[in-house]
């Protein structure tokens, strides 16, 4: 009785067919299911056709092919001070440029700029990563056709790599092996390194040739010295074209007033003193603050070679342009002239037209007294020479930036997705 209300309760076309103990499913429900996969694939099928119609399917991006007649040129750190400039003047000389950068020091607002400037399909992309992501550079590397690499990301303050030393040997010296074990895995043939003038420390005789003994003083200094060991260990067995630009203090902004220098506020301690100067002069902090009066200059003290970021960016295309497979090129960067501190102050106060407050503290830990350049080499061989050396005016062209841009960049950080 049982089995005989079940059996009524089925409906028709829902009953297996029985035979022989054995249970079929409905041919017209089974006909029905392949219908629906037939359906699926036919559509999938055509869906496949007209995509590979778009004339979009399977086109890869510019940055991911070599083009003849295009120079694509990583540049790390694009979105800081020097590596914008860089990149503005590279976009100019119509290079096709890739920036990399993770924002701890640089400012998205410096990126938007350039955008804006270069808007073409193929001309500029901004990849936000860290250097310090050995999978994520490789992916990079992998994604992209790079013909150079410009490497100028690296933390960069003397006074914090006393207090962090771990921070720079980390940042500097480990991401540059980093990004070197890309450059060699992907085979791109170019590297021109951003070193420093740190690297010699405090030589005995000026001015600072480049066979002057490197014997850096301060962690900073140091780290970039290990990054430059490195790479010339390397070169020792590859073909790779490298050019190191040891450089020295730098100064001024973009002469058109697109990009200027707009460091962290919690780093004004530790930053340049170009910086301090217009932060004193806008009335951000109290006074300018001069550490060390009692260095064995003339005036007491430190004695520094300023290079206008023009020039200097002037001299890593000249850099770029004139590497060659196999060769190493190491230069000095600056104008072969030393100022000392209490000179760029009333420089600075004459370009600012404010009568700056002075304070006049102990010495920074790792300074050193004087250091100045010779460009003997880097006017010989590549052909460049500094043009913008009159300091005042180097600084009035960075004022007007900071005048008209009172909050920097704006917003300088963005979150990964």
């Amino acid at each position: 009785m049982l089995g005989l209300g079940r059996t009524r309760a089925q409906t028709r076309s829902s009953r297996s067919l029985s035979l022989g103990g054995m249970d079929y499913a409905d041919p017209k429900k089974k006909s029905n299911y392949v219908g629906k996969i037939l359906m699926a694939a036919v559509l999938t099928a055509l869906c496949i056709l007209m995509l590979k119609q778009s004339p979009t399917f399977n086109t890869p991006s510019a940055f991911s092919r070599h083009q003849p007649g295009v120079i694509h040129v990583l540049v790390t750190g694009g979105a800081g001070y020097i590596g914008s400039h860089a990149a503005l003047r590279l976009l100019k000389e119509n290079y096709r440029v890739t920036i990399v950068d993770n924002l701890s020091r640089g400012n998205i607002g410096a990126v938007r700029i350039l955008q804006e400037l270069f808007p073409e399909p193929g001309r500029l992309q901004f990849i936000y990563a860290d250097l310090g992501d050995a999978k994520v550079v490789h992916q990079i590397f992998s994604q992209n056709a790079f013909d150079a690499v410009m490497h100028f990301a690296a933390v960069a303050y003397v006074g914090e790599s006393t207090l962090d030393p771990l921070k720079y040997y980390h940042n500097i010296t480990s991401n540059t092996l980093t990004v070197l074990e890309a450059i060699s895995a992907h085979g791109v043939p170019t590297l021109i390194y951003s070193s420093t003038c740190a690297t010699y420390g405090e030589p005995e005789k000026m001015p600072i040739t480049e066979e002057t003994p490197q014997l850096p003083i301060n962690p900073y200094g140091k780290a970039k010295k290990m990054a430059e060991d490195i790479i010339l260990d390397f070169h020792k067995n590859s073909n790779m074209a490298v050019m190191i630009l040891r450089y020295f203090n730098v100064i001024g902004s973009d002469p058109e007033g697109r990009l200027g220098e707009a460091p962290r506020p919690e780093l004004r301690e530790h930053g340049r003193i170009s910086g301090a100067c217009y932060d004193a002069a806008r009335g951000i902090i109290p006074g300018l603050k001069v550490r060390g009066t009692d260095y064995k200059t003339t005036d007491g003290t430190c004695i520094r070679d300023y290079i206008d970021v023009t020039d200097l960016v002037d001299a890593h295309v000249k850099a770029l342009e004139k590497s060659r497979p196999g060769k190493v090129g190491i230069y000095n960067v600056g104008t072969g002239r030393g100022r000392s501190v209490k000179e760029f102050v009333e420089a600075c106060k004459a370009a600012t037209g404010v009568p700056i407050q002075v304070d006049f503290l102990p010495r920074r830990p790792g300074d050193y007294a004087e250091v100045f350049s010779d460009p003997t080499k880097i006017k010989l061989e590549l052909n460049w020479t500094a043009k913008h050396t009159d300091l005042q005016e180097s600084l009035q062209v960075a004022w007007r930036w900071q005048k008209s841009h009172l909050n920097g960049y704006g917003s300088s950080l963005v979150k990964s997705s």
